[in-house]
C-alpha cells in the first residue's frame, strides 16, 4: 500500500504504508524521501516534522487540477518543463502567486 496523497505521508505510513507516489517529490525529491525513510526507520517525529515543514507547498501544489501547480512550481525552480496543452492552461495569477510566496519561504527559488 502507498499513500496517494502528498499531506497524508506519515498517517498512512502509520496504517502500514510503505510509500508514497508523490507530486510534492517533483519539487523536494530528498525530503520527500526522507520523510519515508524516518518513519521506515521509526523516527516518527521527524517524519512528521518533515510532512508539516512542506504542508502549505502540499496544499499549494493541489490549488488547481494537476499538473498545473506542480509544473509552475518546477518553471519557478529554473526547471524549464514549458508549457501546457489543451485542455491545461496557466494558473490563477492570485494561485501562483502564492505558490510562489511558499516556495520562496522554503529557498526553493
Amino acid at each position: 500500500m502507498y499513500s496517494g496523497n502528498d499531506d497524508m505521508i506519515t498517517s498512512m505510513m502509520a496504517l502500514g504504508a510503505s510509500g508514497v507516489i508523490s507530486v510534492l517529490a517533483n519539487c523536494v525529491p530528498k525530503e520527500t524521501h526522507q520523510i519515508v525513510q524516518d518513519y521506515l526507520d521509526g523516527n516518527v517525529k521527524a517524519s512528521l516534522e518533515g510532512q508539516l515543514k512542506y504542508l502549505d507547498l502540499i496544499h499549494a501544489l493541489f490549488c488547481e487540477v494537476n499538473p498545473i501547480p506542480v509544473k509552475q512550481a518546477l518553471n519557478y525552480m529554473q526547471k524549464d518543463v514549458g508549457g501546457y496543452r489543451l485542455p491545461l492552461c496557466e494558473m490563477e495569477e492570485g494561485h501562483a502567486n502564492h505558490l510562489k510566496e511558499i516556495m520562496e519561504s522554503l529557498g526553493l527559488c
